[in-house]
C-alpha cells in the first residue's frame, strides 16, 4: 500500500522548475537542518536524495552520472593510479574509479561527515563496497581547502559539486581551479559538473570563460541523467597541459575491452559521441553565442 503523497519542487533558474512527488512513508527524513538534506522515496526513481530542495542521487539513474563522470577520464588518460574525488560523499563515483583495478588508491574528500554516513546507511548500492576498500581514503573537510593545501600529485582530479551557491560556489571559481591544476601530475585530467547549459546557459558561458583561463585546452561532454531534468548535463574534461584529452575511438575500445569493465551507460562510443556538442551548447562553451 502505498504512502501518503507530497511534493518537493525543485527551482531551476528565476523563470523555471519541476515537482516531483515522494511517497511519505513514515515522513520525509530531514537529516542535517542547516542544509535541508532529506531522503524520500518514489516509485519511478526509488529512494532519492534532496540537499536545499535539488536533487544529488536517486537509486535508478545514478549509475548514468557516476560512470561519465568516472570513466571519461580514466580511459582518456590510460594509465591512472591515483585519483582525487572533491564531494562524492554518495560513493558513487569512487565505485566506478575503483572498478580499474590499476588505480592505487582514491582520496575522496567530502565537506560534510553526515553526507557520507547518511549514503552509507540509505544508500548501500550506491557505494557498493567502495568505502571498505583499502585504496579508498575519506577525509571530511573542504574541498577547496584541501586541494590549495595539498602536496600530493594526481592522475585525475573528479569534482562532484553541488550547484554554485552557498558553500559549493566556491568550487566553480579561479582560485580552485587553478589549485586543482596545478595538484595535476603531469599528463593528469581534471573532470568538473558544468550544469545544465539549457535552463542557464548564461551561468554556463561564464563557467566555460572561467574555465578557459586556467585550462586553455578544455572540452565539455554531456550525459542524459532523467533525474536532472531540464536538458543534457555538461562536464568539463581539462587537461593539465595544452592538448587534446579525447582519444580515438580505437584507443578507447582498446582499453576498455583490457579493462574487463561492465557499464551501463558508458561505452567507447558513448565517450567520443559525447563529446559532440548541439550548437546551441558549443557556442556557450567558445564564447561564440
Amino acid at each position: 500500500m502505498r504512502g501518503k503523497r507530497e511534493w518537493v519542487d525543485e527551482t531551476i533558474n528565476e523563470d523555471a522548475g519541476f515537482r516531483t512527488f515522494y511517497e511519505a512513508v513514515g515522513g520525509i527524513r530531514m537529516v542535517d537542518s542547516t542544509q535541508d538534506l532529506a531522503v524520500f522515496q518514489n516509485p519511478t526513481f526509488g529512494k532519492m536524495m534532496i540537499l536545499d530542495g535539488a536533487v544529488q542521487v536517486t537509486e535508478r539513474d545514478e549509475f548514468i552520472y557516476h560512470e561519465m563522470m568516472a570513466h571519461v577520464a580514466l580511459f582518456a588518460h590510460g594509465a591512472v593510479r591515483r585519483v582525487l574525488i572533491v564531494g562524492g560523499g554518495d560513493g558513487g563515483i569512487a565505485r566506478e574509479v575503483l572498478r580499474h583495478r590499476a588505480v592505487a588508491s582514491i582520496t575522496l574528500v567530502e565537506i560534510d561527515g553526515a553526507v557520507v554516513d547518511l549514503c552509507r546507511a540509505e544508500f548501500p548500492a550506491i557505494s557498493a563496497g567502495a568505502f571498505d576498500d583499502p585504496r579508498l581514503r575519506v577525509v571530511i573537510a573542504d574541498g577547496a581547502a584541501f586541494v590549495a593545501g595539498t602536496e600530493d600529485r594526481f592522475d585525475v582530479i573528479i569534482v562532484d559539486s553541488p550547484d554554485p551557491v552557498g558553500p559549493g560556489a566556491v568550487l566553480f571559481q579561479p582560485p580552485f581551479y587553478r589549485a586543482c591544476k596545478a595538484a595535476l601530475a603531469p599528463g593528469g585530467l581534471m573532470v568538473t559538473q558544468s550544469g545544465m547549459p539549457f535552463l542557464t546557459p548564461g551561468w554556463f558561458a561564464s563557467h566555460a570563460e572561467t574555465l578557459r583561463t586556467v585550462f586553455p585546452a578544455r572540452e565539455f561532454f554531456l550525459s542524459t541523467v532523467p533525474s536532472y531534468t531540464g536538458g543534457p548535463m555538461a562536464h568539463g574534461l581539462l587537461p593539465a597541459e595544452p592538448a587534446a584529452a579525447t582519444p580515438a575511438l580505437e584507443t578507447l575500445a582498446t582499453r576498455y575491452a583490457a579493462a574487463g569493465i561492465a557499464t551501463r551507460y558508458y561505452t567507447p562510443e558513448i565517450h567520443r559521441a559525447a563529446f559532440a556538442l548541439p550548437p546551441y551548447i558549443g557556442t556557450l562553451a567558445t564564447g561564440t553565442a
